[in-house]
């Protein structure tokens, strides 16, 4: 008999069994616009790629050959238990805690008790703590930045609600776009796919959208939306001079630029030339982006005449200075004045996930936690190959000079850091540095072809989980569909293993095994929710509607009805236009006010010197990050099983290609093949390939990646002292003709050494 069990991803619920025909994935009938990506979750059981035992690396224990090229050799459990724990005993004898460094990107389940990333965090806390990074790839700029202009995340996490915007925002002028693709997902799951509708309902009441982006598929076609194109990387330029128009004209708010915010006057000396003889006009802003004066003009009347909600995507700030784009858009929406007002002001991030804009919980989800971790050392998650390169050197960091530790051994478990980072071949030379790499991995991702040791673990099809998030409506019992394949185990119980064997098992644990912890976290949060039946009786019943505030939330609005009273956690208690303490850093890359920073990117050009293109990499409509990248939707898109690389058609006529041509994409800092796709939907002189495609560089002599890794081809360096965040969204490329056959995929192919 084939039974159906419920369960969660992070891009919708579904119900799955195991049939003769493989796994069987059903959305769930309550989701109003249900996520392609399901269709990948039938490859999470794919054997061909999974690891199907503990695996070490044949030249670590012989002591040859380099991480990243070698074979492995299954052991087994103890055996592999029994490696590892000796090394992380040798490491924090000989080197101390800080010498290790744990890293998780916590993407890796919808679970709140399986989740990677709290699993190690409170792993390595039990044995006396571990070197940690601190912010994402996804907002590395943007934190940093808000708690000095706004104090603190409410733009992120607390921006004005959906429903709100879709009742009375007049004009939604997008940075960025908000592409549907992304809202896709959400961390800790999504329910009910509602942006789309919400769009959709403020179009249908008359709402405008401008659309500001080299791709014009970042806001659905259905909306209408004007676009304007701008050369890649230059939205501060055009955001201030919006900003310029507005002031010169008359059409800003003065009083709420009086009450509400501090530094006006220093941002308006730069914004009217005084301060550097650069007059921010829609003339000189034309000539950086591209985009004509008299369309600034016409656009920034448009926005102070309407109820304007400025949006501002997450992408901006995955960029050189990205931090300015970012607070030029704040100041944009300062100077219109309309912050605090229903269907006004500004937001971060509407689109990047599902979950932004709805308004969270107003109670603690149920949620492992990971003890205290007593050591201090940490790095902005984004330098990690500068961290293993160069241990000891010194870097500057939000207003602190920091040093890099000595690592030693890195310990990951959750994520897959040969996705997220820039310039992997960099990546890969960084990886070869510490003594020992351990790696959690259900797959041969190239994060497992660098460990010397490789636990296989279970994927969230084959455990049970409590599947929550804090924007969501609904509690889920992530029920086990599946046995574990091979010899896999959950993160949980390969570390109650490790911590035995270092005498730290009760810590650990607590006593708890997988069903005794869900039942204690979740009666935990029933008890602080003061909602919901007993444990026992939920996994019977398998979902709980959660009941939250109303959706009626506005940000700022009690800030802008009071400041005084309201004020916001900066030192000046309103948002700081000039920042005086950013200012003491002084920081050329980052100072006191947004302020228009040239990038290496335009420091060439457009169109000219040996990479005259820019290429986008950003998130793929067809997986999320590189999760199931073998899956059937993300196989699907791929053309001779290369990622595909769009561009305009002018862009490959100039170059003599054609729709489905394999190319090597090349830069100054690597190179990857790819294969065309030609569309008018992307900018002239500009090329997008996704990321996310699993790193495959087993033909240097070919391509430094012959899947179509972008990050192959970006570069590994900092948004600014400030923030330090990831710089992937944008560099420049040239595109050329491959005329040889493609060589094989290596990637899906499992490096395990074969018996003689």
């Amino acid at each position: 008999m084939i039974v159906y069990q419920q369960h969660s991803s992070h891009w919708g619920l579904f119900t799955a069994a195991r049939t003769p025909d493989g796994l069987d994935v059903v959305a769930d009938s309550d989701d109003p616009d249900p996520a392609p990506l399901l269709r990948n979750i039938p490859a999470s059981l794919d054997e061909r790629v999974r690891v199907l035992a503990p695996h070490v690396r044949k030249g670590w224990l012989d002591g040859q050959s380099e991480r990243g090229g070698d074979e492995y050799v299954p052991v087994s459990w103890p055996a592999a238990i029994e490696l590892a724990a000796s090394e992380l005993d040798r490491v924090r004898g000989t080197y101390g805690n800080e010498a290790i460094y744990g890293g998780s990107y916590g993407w890796g389940s919808a679970g709140r008790f399986h989740h990677a990333q709290s699993q190690i965090h409170r792993f390595l806390n039990v044995i006396g703590g571990y070197t940690r990074s601190v912010n994402t790839y996804s907002l590395g700029a943007s934190r940093p930045l808000l708690q000095h202009v706004v104090g603190n995340d409410d733009p992120i996490v607390r921006p004005t609600a959906w429903p709100v915007l879709a009742k009375h925002t007049e004009h939604f002028v997008c940075f960025g776009g908000i592409p549907a693709k992304n809202s896709q997902v959400n961390a800790g799951g999504v329910s009910r796919h509602a942006v789309a509708g919400h769009l959709r309902r403020a179009r249908a009441r008359g709402a405008w959208f401008t659309l500001i982006s080299p791709l014009r598929d970042d806001l659905a076609p259905e909306l209408g939306a004007r676009w304007l194109a701008p050369v890649p990387g230059t939205d501060t330029a055009l955001m201030l001079a919006l900003s310029h128009v507005l002031i010169e004209r008359g059409w800003h708010a003065e009083e709420f630029l009086r009450t509400h915010c501090v530094g006006f006057d220093e941002f308006w000396k730069y914004l009217s030339g005084a301060a550097d003889g650069i007059v921010k006009s829609p003339q000189w802003a034309e000539s950086v982006c591209g985009i004509d004066a008299a369309v600034i003009v016409g656009l920034a009347e448009s926005m102070a005449t309407r109820r304007t909600m400025v949006t501002l995507s997450w992408s901006l700030q995955r960029a050189r200075y990205g931090e300015q784009p970012l607070w030029a858009g704040i100041a944009l929406a300062c100077v219109l004045g309309q912050i605090g007002l229903p269907g006004g002001g500004f937001g971060h991030g509407y689109g990047a996930m599902a979950g932004i804009g709805m308004r969270p919980l107003p109670y603690p989800l149920p949620t492992l936690p990971q003890g205290e971790n007593r050591v201090r050392e940490y790095i902005p998650v984004a330098r990690i190959a500068d961290m293993l390169l160069n241990p000891g050197q010194e870097y500057d960091y939000n207003g602190e000079r920091r040093r890099y530790p000595d690592i030693r051994l890195v310990y990951w478990a959750g994520g897959n850091p040969f996705h997220h980072h820039q310039d992997l071949a960099r990546l890969t030379e960084a990886f070869r540095r510490p003594e020992t790499v351990l790696v959690h991995e259900p797959f041969w991702t190239a994060t497992a072809r660098h460990a010397d040791i490789v636990f296989p673990t279970t994927t969230t099809l084959e455990r049970n989980d409590l599947g929550c998030a804090k924007e969501d409506r609904a509690l889920i019992a992530m029920r086990q569909v599946t046995p574990p394949l091979g010899q896999a185990r959950s993160d949980f119980e390969i570390f109650t293993a490790l911590a035995e064997k270092l005498g730290v098992a009760a810590e650990f644990t607590e006593g708890r095994d997988e069903w005794a912890w869900l039942a204690h976290l979740y009666e935990q949060w029933r008890q602080a929710s003061a909602a919901g039946p007993d444990f026992r009786r939920f996994w019977e019943i398998g979902r709980l509607e959660l009941s939250g505030d109303s959706d009626d939330q506005v940000l700022y609005d009690r800030f802008r009805a009071d400041p005084a009273g309201n004020p916001l956690p900066t030192p000046s208690g309103r948002i700081e236009l000039f920042s005086r303490r950013i200012g003491s850093f002084g920081y050329a890359d980052c100072p006191g006010h947004p302020i228009w920073l040239v990038p290496e990117e335009l420091q060439v050009p457009p169109g000219a010197g040996d990479f005259p293109l820019f290429l986008v990499a950003n998130n793929p409509a067809t997986r999320l990050h590189s999760q199931l990248d073998h899956g059937a939707t993300s196989a699907e898109s791929k053309i001779h099983g290369r990622e595909p690389l769009r561009m305009h058609p002018t862009d490959a006529a100039y170059r003599a290609l054609s729709a489905g041509d394999v190319v090597r994409v090349v830069s100054a800092t690597g190179s990857a093949l790819a294969a065309v796709v030609i569309s008018d939907s992307v900018r002239p002189g500009v090329v997008q390939l996704a990321t996310g495609a699993w790193f495959d560089p087993s033909a240097p002599d070919v391509a430094t990646c012959i899947h179509g890794n972008p990050n192959a081809v970006t570069r590994d360096i900092g948004t600014s002292r400030l923030a330090q965040g990831c710089t992937g969204q944008l560099t420049r490329v040239e595109v050329q003709g491959f005329a040889a056959a493609p060589p094989p995929l290596r990637i899906y192919d499992p490096p395990v050494a074969q018996e003689n």
